[in-house]
């Protein structure tokens, strides 16, 4: 059996709903990070007073997964149901291969270990 890794790139304030749906689904491993990113939009431009104020790097956050090839789909489902508000800077998802996976408490690998 297969598995693969999800990453995903989403707003801050869409991380309760994204954690919620993938609860809802039975995925509850995941991994968290704050990151500082930006794509398309190039930042965002506020006015401050007469001055233009640009931010570059907008926060971010970042949920990794690993999960067995049959649950990319509704992983990556859930993930963009939670995370999308239809404008610039909803986010990005990516799937990469995972070769094995080792638990480090018992030494079990493999999918068996996700």
């Amino acid at each position: 059996m297969g598995m693969k890794k999800v990453e995903a790139i989403i707003r801050e304030e869409k991380l309760e709903r994204v954690k919620s749906l993938l609860e809802n689904g039975g995925h509850f491993g995941m991994t968290i990070s704050e990151v500082k990113g930006r794509g398309k939009q190039k930042g965002l431009s506020m006015k401050w007073g007469s001055r233009e104020i640009r931010y570059d790097m907008l926060p971010k956050l970042k949920i990794e997964m690993v999960v067995i090839d049959e649950d990319v789909s509704p992983v990556v489902d859930a993930i963009v149901k939670g995370a999308r508000t239809g404008e610039i800077g909803d986010g990005k998802i990516f799937v990469f291969p995972i070769e094995d996976v080792i638990r480090v408490r018992t030494g079990d690998s493999g999918a068996g270990a996700v």
